[in-house]
């Protein structure tokens, strides 16, 4: 159950449907051996930078003295903000070049698998699942997305291009929620502490 808790939102956070056009825009002239060969790149790249920032990122924060209410408060902000340019934009932004060497690592890797709001999703996991269910339930979402964009094809033949970015923005929805759940705990639990502002 505790595992189920951590993928979801990190699920939700990855998106994988919904980067599954930018996914072909990026790969639709390669051969489908490079491709495979991007995915793996692309997947590699996404886990060494959760994994990086999972265990460091969290130390960084309170070496600089960020308590965990700031962190909910400021992650929370955030995954609403993106989650907002994500409901609000006609597709998902194209970030990066399309060096057909590196488009595996960037936009692919990192932000398309892990951004901003994976990132922040998992810090906060952290510290209300531990580190070994936070970790297992990154690892899976990375690897789910690697598989879901190696059949990007039959997907997104079901789907549509239409279908995909109906999926894109009820998890958009979902992650701007979880947004404002975060602020909310944040504050009450400031404000339960007496901290001063």
């Amino acid at each position: 159950m505790e595992f189920w808790l951590a993928f979801v939102p990190l699920f939700v956070a990855v998106d994988p449907i919904g980067g599954l056009p930018l996914f072909v825009g990026l790969t639709e002239r390669l051969a489908p051996e490079r491709r495979r060969r991007v995915i793996v790149q692309s997947m590699l790249t996404a886990l060494a930078v959760a994994f990086a920032f999972l265990f460091v990122g969290h130390k960084a924060l309170r070496l600089m003295g960020v308590s965990i209410q700031d962190f909910l408060i400021a992650g929370g902000s955030l995954l609403f903000v993106l989650a907002l340019v994500d409901i609000t934009s006609a597709e998902k932004p194209r970030r990066g070049g399309r060096d057909e060497e590196t488009i595996g690592a960037v936009p692919l890797g990192v932000p398309l698998i892990v951004g901003p709001a994976v990132l922040t999703t998992s810090l906060l996991l952290l510290d209300s699942r531990g580190a070994w269910i936070t970790s297992a339930a990154l690892g899976v979402n990375i690897l789910l997305a690697g598989l879901i964009f190696l059949s990007s094809g039959t997907i997104m033949r079901l789907l549509g291009a239409a279908g995909s970015r109906v999926v894109s923005k009820l998890a958009s929805l979902i992650l701007a929620a979880l947004g404002v759940m975060l602020v909310r705990k944040g504050l009450t639990e400031l404000l339960a502490t007496g901290a001063s502002f």
